[in-house]
């Protein structure tokens, strides 16, 4: 292996794509170690702070943390705290505050009845995301047509295992520790953004428009 990379702050810019104005706020706000000292007023910047870099600013600009959340997720990662905590921290920064109150008793119900076979804490952030969300969709005057709950509740397992063999399949505590955060934070980015698209293909394929002489004409799958 070569030696590291040693840089100054804007030869850090450059390698990240990251402005160097930005960086230096991130050095303020404490989201990035502070370089080694070359001179009174320099200092020298490796590798570890690029990867730690890309890391902060995809947690702020695409999973979309504020920067006090953003800290603690750090110092979760670099932290020697189990992975399990180190996921509590990354679900608590990426989960929405809601009010447990403003869910009703019925909806809490059927969120437990849909994972009465997981092993969660009652007091953790899903449930009461899950149940203020169907309280909100059964209030508008939906109903729980075709299994919707229960699919929805089976493409989450699917996605908890997905998102654990990524884990597994990193090796050291940082390595794990870094994909259980991004893993759980941008991981919401992708699904929504898979979501979408899949929503279009399956809705082009089901309702396709008519062309000019009024046939239909599906998207090919």
């Amino acid at each position: 292996m070569g030696a590291e990379r040693r840089m100054k702050i804007s030869r850090l810019s450059e390698v990240t794509g990251i402005a160097a104005p930005t960086i230096k706020m991130y050095l303020r706000e404490g989201l990035l170690a502070p370089g080694e000292k070359s001179r009174p007023n320099q200092a020298d910047y490796g590798d570890a702070h690029v990867r730690r870099l890309k890391l902060v600013h995809g947690l702020l600009r695409v999973g979309g943390l504020s920067i006090a959340s953003t800290r603690e997720v750090v110092a979760a990662i670099e932290s020697d705290v189990a992975l399990v905590e180190t996921f509590g921290v990354a679900q608590r920064a990426a989960t929405a505050v809601v009010d447990p109150a403003s869910a009703s008793e019925h909806a809490y119900e059927v969120v437990d009845d849909l994972t009465a076979d997981w092993a969660n804490d009652p007091c953790g952030p899903g449930r009461a995301l899950a149940a203020t969300s169907i309280t909100a969709f059964e209030a508008a005057g939906q109903r729980n047509s075709a299994q919707w709950y229960e699919r929805y509740a089976a493409a989450a397992l699917l996605l908890a295992e997905a998102d654990l063999d990524l884990i597994e399949a990193r090796e050291g505590r940082a390595e794990k520790a870094e994909a259980v955060v991004l893993g759980t934070l941008l991981g919401d980015t992708l699904l929504a953004g898979l979501r979408r698209a899949a929503q279009e293909h399956v809705s082009n394929v089901r309702y396709p428009l008519p062309d000019a002489t009024g046939h239909r004409h599906q998207v090919p799958l």
